[in-house]
């Protein structure tokens, strides 16, 4: 039969008087009767009714033959996929990557060797240990997994927002998961280490006390994505044309500074919006305030390593910012959204083996099994070798191979020729001058299995990171783990942990065997190596020493109600956007008040579904008519309240007073803001940068 040429291939455009056009892209549109796209089968044949099923009379059988319904059903019943086993909740999104100044004395990765050069960037943040359905403030360890687009392949620095890790060898890792997940016999808790299981590990881990001491910080709950550092965690490699090494160790800064939140608003938070993370994220990027991060590095040679204090391979430790700073060497901007959640978000793969020529690997044995394990990881979840064929996953360099068949093939080598070498002269060829060459290092020794000595010392970094914080954040460690323990059913298990704190910090570990009630201290754990007393504080392992200092991407949540001064809420709400933040209308009633000036002012939350929780800052601006009607709802106690406990600054008018000792708030104090004039509202926006009054945190009842 002869094959239509394009002309005929058009004029069977025309079905049923229905024309079909081609879109931008070049796909064709059936249009409907409505202006509406016709719907299909996955085959493509138009649907005349998808509200019934076919079936004999009105109230007849259904018939096998309805290929409609067996296909939209066939198709619903396997729509999910196995969520990952770790950092199943996660939300992603496209940006770029852009190169400040060329690499070419460390790296030959040629997305770094021109200054300006934006490389296509996918980029999903998640949560560790819950399920898909799991809330977004657990307190656990967030994944900060990147995708570059590179010219030479895909560069995947798959990452956390914690610097280091439980444990040293991958080998491990099955144990630390299976301790942290809920529990086997009884299903939970979920998304939850506060459990005697992970406890129990962790006690007989001592590698485990520095990653310990993190996820017990307020680094464990942050704000948002947007405020959170990513690292590497492992040392890798950079390697240049001429085949020289230099290690380097990866970190992510946000341009916006640190912030995290409290344990207690954590809890509520999850409450009021377990999505809080990904409706921030989302809102940033529509709103076009696009989230930004410089990618820094720290660089140094085998002398470095060898002087350095602890081994530069073991995933436990740090290699302090003060001894060795980190260079800024790009940017990266979230500037769209996933048009499918499910096409990008979900079905991306991330494996720490993706690396473009110029960059390695070190000998870490953590990241060793890293690299031997995703692909498997890949396989089961998307459940076939073809995984790279998914648009999110594939290159956007162009990419030849000699791969074929297997389940959800969308390509095969063209022509006859699927093998190398071959005597047609067909097909693509390795390239000994472009080609991936891994790093010749010189290795020798016995096949054994054993940890290095230089691995032994697990409390020194654990220490350091500990007197590394500020006061309000030495305190939340230790309410954390006071928290965790007491979850713990088993005595013995409470104990152990009490006695590896004893080699941290003795102060931490009283406070924390006080607040447990022990009956009597025990002696500190047996380390195999002592822990060291003369590291130094390192400033930038501190939360709250590296915040913004500007209330920019933050958010200002303004109660309001009718009567409300429509002058002083304009004053707030045009100050705060002059810092680049946003701002919420809290009402009574979501469609919104009457301004003391007669305007009707649409609300965005109301009283009942927007805790303070939400906001980074509070004002209380409430007509005074209508103050006797809030002190009635529970919510806007609440409301009050928390915002106090939490230490957030409050703005207030005076006709707002009552409320406060509604709240049982018995005391002002400086971040408390009465705003009655210009003066005062540039003074209470003043203060937001700071983001919290910490020295309101002893007075309150949180401790």
């Amino acid at each position: 039969m002869p094959r239509k040429n394009s002309k005929q291939a058009n004029d069977l455009a025309t079905i049923h008087d229905q024309k079909l056009h081609r879109g931008k892209g070049g796909e064709l549109h059936q249009f409907a009767e409505d202006g509406h796209d016709v719907l299909t089968t996955a085959q493509g044949a138009p649907v005349d009714d998808d509200q019934n099923t076919l079936r004999v009379g009105a109230r007849g059988p259904a018939l096998i033959e309805d290929f409609h319904f067996r296909e939209k059903i066939f198709h619903f019943d396997h729509e999910r996929i196995p969520e990952r086993v770790v950092h199943a909740r996660g939300y992603g999104a496209h940006g770029f990557f852009e190169t400040y100044e060329p690499l070419a004395r460390y790296t030959k990765a040629d997305f770094l060797q021109r200054a300006g050069e934006k490389t296509p960037a996918f980029v999903r943040f998640s949560t560790v240990a819950g399920s898909k359905g799991s809330v977004d403030l657990a307190r656990d360890v967030r994944g900060f997994a990147v995708k570059l687009y590179t010219r030479e392949g895909n560069w995947d620095l798959v990452g956390n927002n914690i610097p280091v890790f439980f444990i040293q060898d991958a080998i491990k890792f099955p144990d630390v998961i299976h301790a942290v997940k809920p529990e086997p016999d009884r299903g939970f808790p979920q998304a939850q280490s506060a459990h005697d299981n992970f406890w129990d590990f962790i006690s007989l881990t001592p590698e485990s006390m520095h990653m310990v001491m993190w996820v017990m910080s307020d680094g464990a709950i942050p704000r948002s994505f947007r405020f959170m550092e990513g690292f590497g965690v492992h040392t890798f490699r950079f390697v240049n044309a001429k085949d020289e090494s230099t290690f380097v160790k990866f970190h992510w800064k946000p341009k916006l500074g640190l912030q995290s939140v409290v344990w207690n608003e954590a809890v509520k938070i999850n409450g009021a919006d377990p999505d809080f993370h990904r409706r921030d994220l989302w809102q940033a990027i529509q709103s076009g305030n696009f989230p930004e991060w410089e990618l820094c590095v720290q660089l140094f040679d085998e002398d470095f390593a060898d002087s350095f204090d602890f081994d530069v391979l073991d995933p436990t430790k740090i290699v302090p910012e003060e001894i060795l700073p980190v260079q800024p060497i790009g940017r990266l901007v979230l500037d769209r959204m996933p048009e499918n959640f499910f096409a990008e978000t979900e079905q991306v793969a991330f494996m720490t083996q993706n690396v473009p020529p110029g960059i390695g690997f070190s000998n870490d044995p953590l990241l060793q099994g890293r690299n031997f394990s995703y692909l498997d990881t890949q396989l089961k979840r998307l459940g076939s070798t073809n995984f790279t064929h998914l648009p999110i996953n594939a290159p956007k360099c162009p990419f030849h191979t000699f791969q074929q068949d297997g389940h959800m093939a969308m390509r095969n080598p063209a022509g006859r020729v699927n093998y190398q070498p071959n005597s047609w002269g067909e097909g693509p060829r390795e390239s000994p001058v472009s080609g991936y060459r891994h790093f010749p290092s010189d290795e020798a020794g016995q096949k054994v299995r054993l940890r290095p000595e230089s691995f032994a010392d697990h409390y020194s970094q654990a220490r350091q990171f500990f007197i590394s914080q500020t006061p309000p954040e030495q305190r939340h460690i230790a309410m954390a783990l006071t928290f965790e323990l007491s979850k713990v059913e088993t005595p013995a298990i409470r104990e152990r942990m009490v006695s590896h704190l004893l080699n941290i910090d003795e102060t931490l570990a009283d406070k924390v065997a006080s607040a447990l009630g022990l009956a009597k201290m025990p002696k500190p754990a047996d380390a195999a190596v002592g822990p060291r007393q003369d590291l130094k504080p390192s400033p930038a392992l501190s939360i709250m020493e590296n915040g913004p200092k500007r209330f920019e991407g933050r958010k200002l949540g303004i109660l309001v109600t009718d009567g409300s001064d429509a002058a002083l809420v304009q004053a707030v709400a045009s100050a705060i956007e002059g810092e680049k933040g946003a701002v919420e209308l809290i009402a009574p009633k979501v469609g919104g008040v009457t301004l003391s000036d007669g305007t009707l002012l649409p609300a965005q939350q109301m009283i009942d579904g927007a805790p303070s929780v939400l906001y980074d800052a509070v004002a209380l601006l409430p007509g005074t008519d209508f103050v006797p009607a809030l002190l009635k709802e529970a919510t806007v106690r609440d409301f009050v309240a928390d915002a106090f406990a939490h230490c957030k600054f409050i703005g207030y008018v005076a006709a707002a007073l009552p409320l406060f000792e509604k709240a049982g708030v018995e005391d002002m104090d400086e971040g408390m803001v009465e705003l009655d004039g210009s003066k005062a509202v540039n003074a209470f926006v003043g203060k937001l940068g700071k983001l919290r009054f910490w020295a309101r945190e002893p007075a309150t009842k949180l401790q």
